[in-house]
């Protein structure tokens, strides 16, 4: 799909073109530990076959490295991008092997920490030019850099564009331009609003659209619907991403479903929104990635829906995210979040830590939490009513 009204410049990921008028890309993510050379070359093959322009795959150490070059030789043409995670001097090491360098703002500062923001930016923009890659600005709304979130506090979307907008003045100082920028959020209305204030002040840069742990379908795929309707018809959006929770098998479903969204935007069909839609009981859940520490996140992220059936007329939002990285602070926004360990998966009320359970108990203990909330919500709307 082309869209003359964009206003983005072209940047070259390999041998795609992204921007411009150029088609809008979509792409997904191995969910698998990049390590387990099996079960990531068999992502890479679900994705391929499903027409992916783009596969990212996530590093956090050198034996992910290693595990990257092994798939590269089997796998030499896809475009790949990489997800560098917290550990930013992996770059020169990636670089060779990839086209595209994701780095998020908010893990720049886990390592190094005498070193400045701007040395470590240097450092990734360095390894992208030595080797042609292309790089991706990914802001997200559960690691917003510190500094920014503590800025605006107030307004947690101006933060994300404020933290964008300034390393896009870092790479420009640098003279490095073949970038593009994501700002991603898993409440749709925030997802709009955060690009929406992002193109109007940096029109020229190609954005990358998604909304994060947009969770299981359908109620996944509405959301993302939602939001790149309203962004791209506005030529808004460059490359995509449906981030969806589904077993590894069907991974291949976010580009299908991706490119079925784009089709019918280009030919002006537009899905109405269901007038109650997210009225009652929300369930936000990551779309599983190499980061997360136990196979059992799918599972469970349908056992919370199905248990807190009974409760779907109350507006409570429950977040169930994959892995230690994002899971915490991507669940304080959400009524009850759970983020999932190897072993144990912890509980959150808000921001409060409720305890970690097993994965046999956490269930029931969620829906303790949850009754309590509706217990006291009841109570509440009485009080008034009286």
């Amino acid at each position: 799909m082309s869209n003359l009204n964009r206003s983005s410049r072209k940047i070259h990921i390999g041998s795609l073109i992204i921007g411009g008028d150029s088609p809008v890309a979509v792409q997904s993510m191995a969910a698998t530990q990049t390590q387990n050379l099996d079960e990531t070359a068999r992502q890479i093959e679900i994705l391929e076959e499903a027409g992916a322009d783009i596969i990212r795959i996530a590093v956090d150490n050198e034996a992910d490295v290693v595990a990257l070059e092994t798939l590269r030789k089997k796998f030499p043409k896809p475009i790949f991008s990489v997800d560098l995670q917290e550990n930013y001097r992996l770059a020169p090491k990636v670089a060779p092997l990839v086209n595209k360098i994701r780095y998020n703002p908010g893990h720049l500062y886990h390592l190094d920490k005498n070193k400045s923001i701007l040395e470590k930016v240097q450092f990734i923009v360095e390894a992208a030019n030595s080797f042609n890659c292309a790089i991706r600005i990914g802001v997200n709304c559960g690691s917003i850099d510190p500094e920014y979130k503590e800025k605006f506090i107030e307004d947690q979307i101006e933060g994300m564009v404020r933290c964008a907008v300034d390393h896009c003045k870092i790479l420009d100082d640098l003279s490095f331009t073949n970038y593009c920028v994501s700002l991603k959020d898993s409440d749709f209305d925030k997802v709009i609003d955060a690009n929406r204030r992002f193109a109007k002040e940096r029109p020229d840069v190609p954005l990358h659209l998604g909304v994060t742990e947009a969770g299981l379908p359908p109620e996944g795929v509405i959301k993302t619907r939602i939001a790149f309707e309203q962004l791209i018809s506005a030529g808004i959006g460059d490359t995509i991403r449906v981030s969806l929770t589904l077993p590894n098998e069907q991974k291949g479903q976010e580009i299908s479903v991706g490119r079925g969204i784009l089709k019918d935007i280009e030919q002006g069909r537009f899905r109405s929104v269901p007038k109650n839609f997210l009225d009652g009981i929300n369930i936000i859940a990551c779309p599983s990635c190499s980061r997360v520490e136990n196979d059992k996140f799918v599972d469970l992220a349908q056992e919370v829906r199905e248990i807190t059936k009974y409760a779907e007329s109350h507006k409570i939002t429950i977040a169930v995210m994959g892995c230690r990285v994002n899971g915490p602070g991507e669940t304080d926004d959400a009524d009850l979040g759970l983020w999932c360990g190897p072993s144990k998966v912890n509980l959150k009320k808000g921001t409060e830590a409720l305890g970690a359970y097993s994965y046999d108990d956490i269930l029931s203990r969620l829906k303790i939490e949850l009754d309590l909330i509706i217990s006291a919500r009841n109570s509440q709307e009485r009080s008034v009513r009286e």
